[in-house]
This record gives structure tokens, sequence and C-alpha cells, in this order.
């Protein structure tokens, strides 16, 4: 009878540190990316995880799509899921060097 009832303590710990691990972290994402989408607003410029950049022109949250203008009257939809972050040209901006023309130390 101990035997079964360490069995089950054991049972018990076990799927404690699955749901610690696995579950909880990805309803922690899943909180925080609706959280995300639902402060996306029409005109914010976003880049999408395949590297499309574009102008959100229409959000259908409650079917997950939102419609990208990507150039003059050029308008694709999209899987909500799909966006990665906020468009921030400074990031891809070179970083000016010194020695433009000079090789390499």
């Amino acid at each position: 009878m101990p035997e079964l009832a360490l069995l089950g303590l054991v049972m018990i710990l076990g799927l404690g540190a699955y749901w610690s691990m696995v579950i909880f972290p990805r309803q922690r994402d899943f909180q925080k990316r609706e959280q995300y989408f639902s402060q996306l607003e029409v005109g914010d410029e976003i880049i999408t995880y395949g590297g499309v950049i574009g102008r959100i022109k229409i959000i259908e949250l409650d079917k997950g799509i939102v419609h990208l203008e990507i150039d003059d009257n050029v308008v694709i939809r999209l899987i909500a899921a799909s966006i990665a972050r906020k468009y921030d040209p400074s990031e891809f901006e070179p970083e000016p060097t010194d020695d433009v023309g000079s090789p390499p130390p």
C-alpha cells in the first residue's frame, strides 16, 4: 500500500512539473500575443515573420486576418499570427563607420 501512495505522489509531481514547464509558458505566451494584437491599430507599420513590411489597412480580429498594404493599391491578407512586430526603420539602418574606404584591421 505505501508503494501505491508513493507512485501516486510521483505521478502528481510529474504532472505538476509538466504543467509548469510546458503548459504554463504556452498560456503566458498566448496571452502576451493576444494583448499585442489588441493594441494594433489601422495605420501601424508592421513587419511579418516572412520579412514583409507594410501598413495595416483593415483588422479582422474575430477572423484572425489583417489586410496589409505593401505598396500603393497593393493589399494582401495575412493571418494575424504571422505579424512579428511593429516596423522601426532605424533598426535596419547601417551604422556609420569612420573609415569608409579602408580595409578592416
